[in-house]
């Protein structure tokens, strides 16, 4: 007797491992674990794709191939938010993929998914400069990076939104980033922070330039690719000598992620707690966030790939703060936009931060002496407060 497979197998397969790659990342999920959520055993798995690799690699392609054919009939911006939002909704895991996974991938296959990425971005800002010939290419470009990182916020949403309202705030976020004029004239925003405090000698000022050579090195190779010679070797030190400030590689991540969470905290909440109500607090935040992110693009970086690295209980830590800085800034938006429901100020607030976080760390974008103006204008359209 021939068993036949059932009809869309494989797309079934690809479905539960973007799902458990963006819920737990990639490194926590086993193929086994894949398999039984799709109701078959590890080895029949094997037979639809070779390893885990693979399977990110065609879960993020899937995503992407949504997004390609979406836009690809596109005539107008509303034609870009309406397809945006779409596949924001519809392969939720798309945004947390792209920007947290795919750098494992091989270097050939993140530089073709980057390539994709820049195919879909022309495409966009052929249509934008259609309806606004004034912008020039660089400008029109960081508007449509902006409006696909504001699309991705949604997938770092704990919980999924009604996909029909979802749609429809998200097309009134990507008009909104659309229509901003991102020129600036000022090279940023105002620093907030206090004075920052003069380097200790001996084992303390050590301990903090390895904290600092951590977030900078995990971020840009990721924790498996780090050594210990490599971390000791960026401060001046042996790599056996890193063991005297921290027991554990693991330690030292967890450590220098603590560290950068205490300072964004101080910044942010600081430049909030002294303003003089709701709109200016709320404009302060905006402006102390945007101007940390300049400082620490390597923090909100390895913020964002490293965390699912970390032990149970320093994961749970990281996992809180990002639950109660994002309930801070909920709260406050609904002050500002009463009219703004819990639903709609999380959506506007996720697409926020994606659009910071990746704004200052994406090239060539990154290195406009203009940026933190930009982002200012893009985070306030984004918010609905422009």
């Amino acid at each position: 007797m021939v068993v036949r497979r059932p009809p869309g197998r494989r797309a079934q397969i690809l479905a539960v491992a973007a799902d458990r790659f963006h819920r737990s990342g990639y490194h926590q999920v086993s193929m086994t674990e894949v398999a039984a959520g799709v109701g078959i055993t590890a080895p029949a798995l094997y037979r639809h794709f070779r390893g885990k690799p693979e399977l990110l690699d065609r879960a993020v392609r899937l995503g992407l191939d949504a997004l390609a054919e979406g836009l690809r009939p596109a005539r107008t911006t509303a034609d870009l938010g309406a397809a945006l939002a779409a596949v924001a909704v519809g392969h939720r895991a798309l945004g947390t993929l792209v920007q947290r996974d795919a750098r494992l991938l091989p270097p050939a296959r993140r530089a073709a998914l980057r390539r994709e990425l820049r195919a879909d971005v022309a495409l966009m800002v052929a249509v934008l400069r259609a309806e606004r010939p004034e912008l020039a290419v660089g400008d029109a470009e960081l508007l449509c990076w902006s409006a696909l990182s504001a699309c991705a916020g949604l997938s770092y949403q704990s919980a999924a939104p009604q996909p029909r309202r979802a749609e429809a705030l998200l097309r009134e976020v990507v008009a909104a980033v659309l229509a901003v004029s991102p020129g600036g004239t000022a090279a940023g925003p105002a620093a907030v922070a206090g004075p920052r405090p003069t380097p200790e000698p001996g084992a303390r000022a050590r301990r903090e330039e390895l904290l600092a050579a951590a977030v900078r090195l995990f971020h840009q190779r990721g924790f498996d690719n780090v050594s210990t010679d490599q971390l000791g070797a960026a401060v001046g030190i042996s790599g056996p000598s890193v063991y005297r400030h921290f027991d554990s590689k693991a330690e030292l991540l967890a450590a220098s992620l603590v560290r950068s969470r205490e300072r964004l905290w101080h910044e942010v909440d600081g430049a909030i707690a002294a303003a003089a109500g709701p709109g200016a607090a709320l404009d302060a935040g905006l402006g102390a966030y945007v101007d940390f992110a300049l400082r620490n693009g390597d923090y909100l970086g390895a913020m964002l790939s490293e965390t699912e690295r970390l032990a149970p209980p320093d994961r749970r830590a990281a996992v809180d703060f990002r639950r109660d800085f994002l309930r801070t800034w909920v709260g406050l938006l609904r002050q500002v936009r009463p009219g703004y429901d819990a639903a709609a100020a999380r959506i506007r607030v996720h697409a926020l931060f994606a659009l910071v976080n990746d704004g200052v760390r994406n090239r060539p974008h990154n290195a406009r002496p203009d940026l933190g103006d930009c982002l200012l204008r893009l985070g306030r359209a984004v918010l609905g407060l422009s």
